[in-house]
């Protein structure tokens, strides 16, 4: 596809770019928007360092071409709140989840998505809705941050 522009909507503010149509979604917001939040993992579309909210869905962003992305609502850790105030990002801090960090911010969209659609959700829907892969381990402070996040902890 030939170079074009295209108009995204990201974190509720339009932007417009000019590059190829076929661009990652997450080149575009890294280089293009200047948003670093979203994080180049494995480039093969498993790790999940690279989420973002599609019109609400978590979705990995490696996966998603500009041109397919521009006529949806973008989602990124940032757009999250502007400081850190979200509860989900608050349970993450209160948690301490983190070790690395490299991870988190595709794990917390994952875990706002998840919050989204199962408000109070088991053990086994939060193993199910957090598919990121996160080398230091944290996923039992995932799942402790997400069920503080909805009020069962």
């Amino acid at each position: 596809m030939a170079t074009g522009t295209f108009t995204l909507r990201v974190n509720g503010q339009t932007r417009t770019i000019t590059t190829e149509g076929t661009m990652p979604l997450l080149w575009a917001l890294r280089d293009e928007v200047g948003l670093t939040g979203t994080k180049y993992g494995c480039g093969i579309i498993q790790c999940g360092a690279c989420h973002v909210l599609l019109n609400g869905q978590v979705t990995k962003s490696c996966n998603v071409t500009v041109s397919s992305a521009a006529s949806r609502e973008i989602t990124t850790i940032e757009g999250l709140s502007p400081d850190s105030s979200h509860p989900v990002q608050q349970a993450w801090i209160a948690e301490q989840v983190p070790q690395c960090g490299y991870c988190q911010s595709g794990a917390i969209l994952s875990a706002v998505a998840l919050l989204q659609r199962t408000p109070n959700p088991t053990d086994q829907d939060i193993d199910l809705a957090i598919a990121n892969i996160c080398a230091c381990g944290t996923y039992p402070r995932m799942r402790a941050a997400i069920k503080r996040a909805a009020g069962l902890a």
